[in-house]
């Protein structure tokens, strides 16, 4: 993982807080990388209606292995730049799914 960039997450007890940008309508749902201080992550449902909002819940869900109702949507509902909490989900889940630089 490059050290001159800021990391996208922050643990807060049991709550991981998680700044990403949202590339929509990919070929297939995967986490990107660190770009500009934030997580990438590609997601392949439309930005609209909500729907990239959806999947972004939904595929995070699933990676860190926690409840969809544990990620909350903060910041960023119509926007590519978000920012999630997920609870139960810890900073050493989230850099084993990143891919080395």
């Amino acid at each position: 993982m490059n050290s001159n960039q800021p990391l996208p997450w922050q643990q807060d007890g049991e709550t991981l807080l998680l700044r990403v940008f949202v590339q929509p309508r990919a070929s297939r749902n995967q986490f990107c990388g660190i770009h500009e201080g934030e997580l990438k992550l590609r997601l392949t449902s439309p930005p609209v209606d909500g729907a990239a909002n959806e999947c972004c819940r939904e595929f995070l869900a699933k990676q860190l292995k926690v409840p969809k109702s544990a990620i909350a949507l903060i910041a960023g509902d119509s926007s590519r730049h978000k920012r999630l909490r997920i609870t139960g989900a810890t900073t050493q889940q989230i850099e084993q799914l990143i891919p080395p630089d």
